[in-house]
């Protein structure tokens, strides 16, 4: 056995109550209310926000299985996301101070994808913000604290800051609509918009619903309310997802298609080192609005992208390793997993400076023990213009589209 701890990985595993007794953890574990549909899977977790649970691995599928389902039929998974709300009539003064991006352009009914800096201009965290009503937000985030850095610049602003206990599940796949259809009480509106949400009865239980999600499928997340009857809820949403062959599923059904998508993972592919522009956010920066928190900093930071994905040649990038050209390293692996529709390993690379860019080629240390050559590529690897997540494009990928590999100069 190795004594080398890279050599293992570190789970978080449910295991039924010995003696019936219950036993004090130094930290309470926060367990979405159906988890009970994952544990005859032998479910593995990780933490996630704020001691919240990711789900890794159920023994039900594999991840290139779990892939496809996401690609071509329907999929479930209940998420470590972390809404938080935030209300009163000094809400939006908060989060205009709290977000680079305008929250005064979201309108009621309307989601938006924001993250928060630090004053040196590094990333916390990111996620979606919800405008509940003209006074109430709920921004549900990704990994990162929050919290606190709301709670520390809230003074002097009448606000209140607090958990509501919600839990979102995702179901997303082409056919994600039809599910949906199935099990709302009454039909959907007209028009809902990619970004929208609305709240929607599901088994008699009031709940939200947003046309959002982490694969750039077509896909729509539900929000659960304390006041739910979670169970009634998860057992429509799986009783008759099944029937469409829907499949739950863990983060590495997730993993390669968001990577593909160029959808970024806090902690991962932007840290408190980057600023959203040497990770491909700068978008998402409005520069010119009033004072916000990493302003000055963000004015005065190199706009130049240090972010791109990467295509490896028979191999999967090992995260965390160092890309090297001529055994000089210029960069690192920041997320990687294999892409069954590419059929090559896909990543998330960071170069240690913007003379880097797609056409890039690296030389990359793989899971197989080999170094294979990669090419940089610019997000998303396909679907350009998002018509897929947007409905606009519903045409599904019978069979693998291998990716053609790295030219010869």
């Amino acid at each position: 056995m190795s004594n080398n701890v890279n050599d293992y990985r570190f789970v978080i595993k449910a295991v039924p109550i010995e003696g019936g007794r219950s036993v004090d953890l130094a930290r309470p574990m926060k367990i979405h209310p159906l988890s009970y549909q994952e544990l005859h899977l032998d479910p593995e977790y990780t933490n996630y926000a704020d001691g919240r649970f990711t789900l890794e691995k159920l023994k039900h599928a594999s991840a290139d299985e779990m892939y496809w389902k996401a690609r071509q039929e329907i999929i479930l998974r209940h998420t470590g996301e972390y809404p938080y709300e935030i209300s009163g009539p000094d809400a939006e003064k908060l989060l205009q101070k709290i977000f680079p991006r305008d929250i005064l352009k979201v309108k009621v009914g309307r989601c938006s994808y924001q993250f928060a800096c630090y004053h040196d201009g590094g990333m916390i965290s990111d996620g979606l913000l919800l405008k509940l009503n003209n006074d109430k937000f709920w921004f549900a985030q990704g990994d990162g604290h929050l919290f606190g850095w709301y709670k520390a610049h809230s003074v002097g602003l009448n606000v209140k800051i607090k958990d509501p206990d919600v839990w979102v599940s995702q179901i997303q796949g082409p056919k994600s609509l039809d599910l949906l259809k199935k099990i709302i009480d009454q039909p959907l509106k007209e028009n809902f918009k990619y970004f929208d949400w609305e709240e929607v009865s599901i088994a008699s239980q009031k709940v939200i619903v947003s046309r959002t999600g982490f694969t750039n499928e077509l896909g729509w997340e539900i929000y659960i309310r304390p006041e739910n009857d979670a169970k009634k809820i998860g057992d429509l949403i799986l009783s008759e997802g099944t029937k469409m062959g829907m499949l739950l599923t863990a983060s590495p059904g997730f993993r390669g298609r968001r990577i593909e998508a160029g959808l970024l993972s806090a902690g991962q592919d932007f840290t408190n080192k980057t600023n959203p522009y040497s990770v491909g956010l700068g978008r998402f920066v409005d520069i010119d609005k009033e004072n916000f928190i990493g302003k000055e900093a963000l004015q005065k930071a190199n706009k130049k992208c240090q972010t791109w994905g990467i295509r490896v040649d028979g191999g999967t990038a090992i995260r965390g390793k160092s890309l090297k050209i001529n055994s000089k390293v210029v960069g690192e692996v920041t997320s990687s997993t294999w892409s069954p529709y590419q059929v090559c390993g896909v990543g998330i690379v960071h170069m240690q400076n913007g003379d880097f860019g797609p056409g890039t080629v690296l030389d990359v240390d793989c899971t197989n023990g080999k170094i294979h050559k990669g090419e940089l590529c610019k997000l998303p690897m396909y679907d350009i213009k998002g018509e897929i997540v947007r409905g606009i494009n519903n045409d599904v990928p019978k069979e693998p589209s291998p990716w053609i590999g790295i030219k010869k100069k």
